[in-house]
């Protein structure tokens, strides 16, 4: 299909941009700026972005002496020999032209813009088919995934799940911007297409089962959508095996004090008000009493400790301090003396098997429980998963490699802060970029409070209105073209636009966001039935 002329290019630089001249029957009303061109060159398709407008006048005379009462026939008659518009075009992608006829482009598909077309190049209207040409469609595969439209368009504008979930990702946004119906529609598109299992943290509730949103308006959760053949619930919260009402679970998970580590303990510092000779407390125990040291620290009398400390070296007020705070993790209703990974191993089995695994904290919403929890859990998961790579380098049997898993956490600053990142299974694989299969999603409404460094390792943004100075510099961290994304980033609505940009996407772009609603419910809903009821799976408990 032809595309509409709009005018031609007169200068232009290649950072700063084309300057083109529209045509005298293209008015500067007919556009926006953020609306998308084509630019038409002699062997490449440059699909472009509106940035400025100028009006323009070829005499002096006519600005310094402008008709008193100029009638639409006049401004008709100037328009094109006295007074002209230009407008500003920044290239984004360029494709090489297959035919001079219908424009069709070869196979090696858009590629980064390398050179600017040369003058009088022809500026035209995007079509519905250049969108689909630079960010793909549904229809040409599973890995494309519409996440919403262009604000001044109707199209839709499509994610690459396959290229997504090969690097880290994050969903970012100041509060109230949409970040978990964001992370919902994401993780449908996951779970739909295939392309990765996941392994949620659903540590408010969001994911697992309907809820009633801001609006009062009841949404269905993952495991209404998919059923319970795709997605599995594991919860901390002995009280939801018994809930009715499809909120159902699979597994109780708990804890054994003898799986807590070090590690998981100094990330809970900061809750714990642990004092600064924690670290080296634990390191003495940890040697006296291996993996059992904190059921023995928490068991402890006062003479026992008393003992300890004289053949340690420990001091004893570090002992009673560190004791009093642990205590509060014993006192957990999910924490038991010992524990086993069996539970965590059926996970893994599960996820290889190609179905998501959702960890629901229920009742235990601290971050205390959080931090331990998921710190814990991943970690064993990551260890499983290594295994698997390793076993699967030595093989090479297809059935040997292991399924991409994604990692969903949310309050994702607690656990990737500068001063906790390092000591976190989540900032070793933030770091590792998918060496093990294993990629994170994390989601995070201040991600100026995440290590600059696992910022920078984050391949797909997906970032909602942000208004503190520093998150806008935190989410920019690793990225260029800085000041036009700054400026992206101040002009979104506080609901329903976001700014997409990097590893998933050919190029950034603010997109209305398409609705969760009952017809996004009807596309992603399975057709398979549910694995076993609710009933059935609430009556088994496990232990790891």
């Amino acid at each position: 299909m032809p595309r509409k002329r709009l005018g031609v290019v007169t200068d232009g630089a290649f950072n700063a941009g084309l300057s083109v001249r529209l045509d005298p029957d293209v008015s500067t009303e007919q556009m926006r700026i953020g609306d998308f061109v084509i630019v038409e060159g002699d062997r490449n398709l440059y699909f472009s972005m509106i940035s400025d407008m100028q009006l323009r006048a070829t005499d002096a005379r006519l600005i310094a002496d402008p008709p008193a009462d100029a009638s639409p026939f006049v401004a008709s008659a100037l328009r094109g020999s006295l007074t002209y518009a230009n407008v500003q075009v920044k290239p984004m992608q360029m494709m090489s032209k297959g035919g001079e006829e219908d424009f069709i482009v070869d196979l090696e598909g858009p590629q980064p813009v390398r050179t600017i077309p040369m003058h009088l190049s022809t500026l035209a209207e995007a079509t519905a088919s250049d969108f689909r040409t630079v960010f793909g469609d549904e229809q040409q595969g599973r890995q494309y995934f519409a996440v919403g439209t262009p604000l001044t368009m109707d199209l839709p504008i499509c994610i690459n799940l396959e290229r997504m979930v090969e690097r880290s990702n994050g969903i970012f946004g100041q509060s109230g911007t949409g970040k978990s119906f964001l992370v919902r529609l994401l993780l449908c598109g996951v779970i739909k297409s295939g392309v990765a299992v996941n392994l949620i943290f659903d540590m408010h509730d969001e994911y697992a089962f309907g809820k009633e949103s801001e609006d009062g308006v009841f949404v269905k959760g993952l495991t209404h959508l998919f059923g319970r053949n795709k997605v599995l619930v594991y919860s901390l919260d002995r009280q939801a095996a018994s809930r009715g009402g499809g909120r159902g679970i699979d597994r109780t998970v708990q804890i054994g004090l003898d799986q807590i580590e070090p590690e998981d303990v100094m990330l809970l510092a900061q809750e714990l008000n642990l004092r600064g000779t924690a670290e080296a407390t634990i390191g003495l125990l940890e040697d006296q009493f291996k993996e059992e040291w904190l059921t023995r620290l928490v068991t402890m009398t006062p003479q026992e400790m008393e003992l300890f400390s004289g053949e340690s070296g420990a001091h004893p007020a570090s002992m009673g301090a560190l004791q009093r705070a642990l205590k509060r993790v014993q006192r957990k209703e999910y924490v038991v003396e010992r524990g086993n990974f069996n539970l965590i191993d059926e996970m893994v089995s599960a996820l290889d098997k190609g179905q998501n695994v959702i960890l629901h904290f229920g009742r235990y919403d601290s971050p205390l429980d959080h931090m331990l929890v998921a710190n814990l859990v991943t970690r064993r998961v990551r260890h499983l998963y290594r295994e698997k790579v390793e076993q699967y380098e030595q093989t090479q049997k297809p059935a040997d490699r292991p399924r991409p898993l994604m990692i969903t956490i949310e309050e994702a600053h607690s656990f990737l802060n500068p001063s906790v990142s390092r000591q976190t299974i989540f900032g070793t694989i933030a770091r590792e970029l998918r060496k093990y299969h294993v990629t994170l999603m994390v989601v995070d409404q201040r991600p100026s409070s995440i290590d600059a460094e696992v910022m920078s390792q984050i391949g797909t943004r997906v970032t909602g209105k942000l208004t503190e100075e520093r998150d806008i510099e935190g989410v920019l961290t690793g990225v260029g073209n800085r000041s036009f994304l700054r400026g992206a980033l101040e002009s979104l609505d506080t609901r329903q636009q976001v700014l997409l940009m990097g590893h998933a996407v050919p190029m950034p772009i603010v997109v209305r966001t398409r609705k969760y609603d009952e017809v996004f419910w009807a596309e992603m809903a399975s057709d398979e039935g549910h694995a076993k009821s609710a009933s059935q799976a609430a009556a088994e408990i496990f232990e790891f």
